[in-house]
């Protein structure tokens, strides 16, 4: 399936010819006329890199991209500034909200799409490399889950509790209220393995489900 690339940019002109552009080229072109609707739209359709603009209505580009980097499934998406607003203040708040790219207005499509193609082929080969290395996790399951532990006594009945240093890990972003999806983002598992894991925190503690994981964790000071 083609890449989807998101445009957000106020300028109807912009947005028609970029996407154009990108879709000759053979990207999915998805547009929003503004930073709020930008932000929906990553949530909602997950692109594999974002072309903005900076100077939008209801949410300009600057609170869009820290909004999209603070959820932790985008912190790597690549995102590209495309506006007018070209001194070198601007494009450094730009690069320190973590943009890859700042392009000046006006620009050039070519350039545009040679910087587009050089950002999602090194994304790409980051998420293959990601996926193997999972993936050689998963094969190994067994050896994570026997890795050196710590006990923990618990309680006023001394109850002894062997979690290893993995299990502590997911047990203290787990009470923080994410998904598994969240904490694999986090720990660099996948959720199959965070599963796994959160399974097994339930069985030492003798706990029901995640809510009764998390208010057992916190009252015996298993989190902080």
């Amino acid at each position: 399936m083609p890449l989807t690339v998101l445009v957000a940019d106020d300028d109807l002109g912009t947005r028609l010819s970029v996407s154009d552009y990108l879709e000759i080229l053979g990207y999915t072109a998805l547009t929003a006329e503004d930073g709020q609707k930008a932000l929906e739209l990553v949530g909602r359709s997950q692109p594999h890199l974002i072309v903005t603009d900076i100077t939008m209505p209801h949410l300009d580009g600057y609170e869009f991209i820290r909004q999209v980097r603070r959820q932790p499934a985008f912190r790597l998406l690549p995102v590209i500034f495309l506006t007018a607003r070209t001194n070198t203040e601007e494009r450094i708040r730009g690069y320190q909200l973590g943009c890859d790219a700042y392009l000046p207005k006006p620009f050039e499509l070519a350039e545009l799409g040679a910087v587009v193609r050089n950002l999602l082929e090194r994304s790409q080969l980051i998420e293959s490399e990601w996926r193997q290395r999972l993936r050689s996790v998963e094969a190994e399951p067994e050896s994570e889950l026997a890795e050196p532990f710590e006990k923990k006594t618990v309680g006023t009945q001394a109850i002894t509790l062997e979690l290893t240093c993995r299990e502590q890990d997911v047990l203290s972003v787990l009470a923080e209220g994410v998904s598994n999806m969240q904490i694999g983002d986090r720990l660099h598992l996948s959720p199959r393995t965070v599963e796994k894991y959160v399974s097994s925190l339930l069985r030492k503690t003798e706990t029901n489900n995640r809510a009764e994981l998390v208010r057992f964790a916190m009252e015996h000071h298993l989190v902080e």
